[in-house]
Order: C-alpha cells, then structure tokens, then sequence
C-alpha cells in the first residue's frame, strides 16, 4: 500500500499494469475522508492524455520510478468516468460504482478501513457538498498522428557490359613498283654495279591497328534523400454523449397538470 510520504514519488510518474505495460501518468491522489489514507489514484490516459481514469490504490505499489497496480491496461482505460465536485470530492456513489467495476466488495473493505471510527462510510476527497443538480458530459475526439516505418530505399551499384562501336582511321603501306628510263641524270648510278647478276632488295611495310582501351572515369555522385509530403486524411470514430430528459414537466421546467 502507498504511505502518504510516497505520494510525492507518484505524481506525474507512470503508471504500470500487472504485465508491466504502462497504463500513462498518475494525476492526482485521493484520500479517505475518515482514515486520511490513500484510496484512488487517478491516471492520465489517452493519445494525449486527455482521459482520466481512476484505480485503487489499496495493492498498488512503488515500484523504482513507477507505481504498479494489479490491474490489466485495458481494464484501468475503460474504467466508468465519474464527476468530482469543485472541492475535488469523490461522491460515495461515484465510490461505490468504481468498487463494483473493479469487484471489490465495498462492504467487507469499509469494515477493514473504518472498524472502530464509529463512522459512516467515508467518501474520498477533500471535502463533499450535497448537489441536487445532474452533470451531463460527452466524449471529445482528439485526433494526432504517430510516426511509424512505411518501407524502405537502397542504393544498389552493379556492373552492366555494353556493346559500343566507333569509326577511326587506320593508315597502312602498299608496295607500289616504279620504273623510270635510264637517263642521263641517271646513268652514272644505272652503272655503278655488275653487268649482270642477281639481287635482292626488301622494303618494310607498316600499317596501323585499331586498339581498345578501356578506364574508369567517374560520371556522377547518387544518394538517397527523404522530404516530408503534407497530405489530407479523413478519420472517423465514435463519441458517446449523454442526454437528460424530464418526466412530469414541459420543455421549461414547469410541471404539467393533469387535465
């Protein structure tokens, strides 16, 4: 059970479940009118946290930097929402309608909590007023967003081969033979050699290939960015309101008489 010296420790800390799940934020403690002790902690629930909902706290305990309570999640969030007066006073019936959700016999707890005070059953607050008004309260929808992965994008480089064509020229050597008549420009080398004999005489041709070469030439630079697009998007849900209506009166409060 939580000591009132513990109550610092629990505020605006979490709140887990009895699997350990956090069920959100405590927000405030409520204490027995006749024994001052701790009975109902409420809890900030929601998206934004904007539901409260109260559990006892009679078998909650501190844990590290949280309180636990032995109830599930789920059980705590749909927990029947009840009206606090200006004073920050749980009703008696608003006190017993939690202990019937929770199934918590309120007899046999008032009788452990309160033998020997001599008193009625305290009801849990600060302070109670009588209030022959009725609140009517209805369902807010609060719609956020939550981030959450929608796929992925890889670069991958992999090596492609080409078949590539180019037109150069290309120069090689012929043997071309060239007769000229002897003569008198060229009749002393005409002479210089042997009347008759035979001879030899060799020319290298050189001609030119084309040659393929190929290097690693770099071209561009590709990376991966994200940019955030804004788009419109429709949710709908359920909201629950409640009515009053009158009985033995007109619309304007006045009671009707019988004819």
């Amino acid at each position: 059970m939580i000591t009132r010296e513990q109550i610092a420790t629990v505020l605006d800390h979490p709140v887990h479940d009895a699997r350990g799940d956090k069920i959100g934020d405590a927000r405030h403690v409520f204490f027995d009118d006749v024994t001052g002790e701790p009975e109902w902690v409420s809890v900030r629930t929601g998206l934004f946290g904007t539901s409260e909902s109260f559990v006892p706290i009679h078998d909650a305990a501190l844990v590290e930097d949280h309180l636990e309570v032995p109830y599930a999640k789920d059980q705590v969030k749909d927990a029947p929402n009840v009206d606090i007066d200006a004073g920050g006073h749980l009703s008696e019936q608003e006190e017993q309608r939690l202990y019937q959700y929770y199934g918590i016999d309120w007899d046999a707890t008032w009788q452990d909590d309160h033998s020997g005070t001599g008193q009625a059953p305290g009801t849990t607050g600060t302070a109670g007023r009588a209030d022959d008004a009725m609140t009517r309260s209805e369902e807010e929808m609060h719609v956020g967003v939550e981030r959450r992965e929608a796929g992925r994008a890889r670069l991958r480089k992999y090596v492609v081969t080409e078949e590539q064509q180019y037109t150069v020229p290309v120069r090689h050597e012929e043997v071309r033979v060239e007769r000229e008549p002897i003569t008198d420009t060229n009749r002393d080398s005409a002479m210089t050699g042997p009347d008759i004999t035979e001879a030899e005489h060799d020319v290298t041709l050189y001609e030119e290939q084309a040659v393929v070469e190929t290097r690693a030439v770099p071209k561009e630079r590709v990376r991966l960015s994200t940019e955030e697009v804004t788009e419109e998007e429709t949710v709908s849900g359920e909201v629950r309101k409640e009515r009053i209506e009158t009985e033995g009166t007109d619309e304007q409060g006045d009671q009707r008489r019988r004819p």
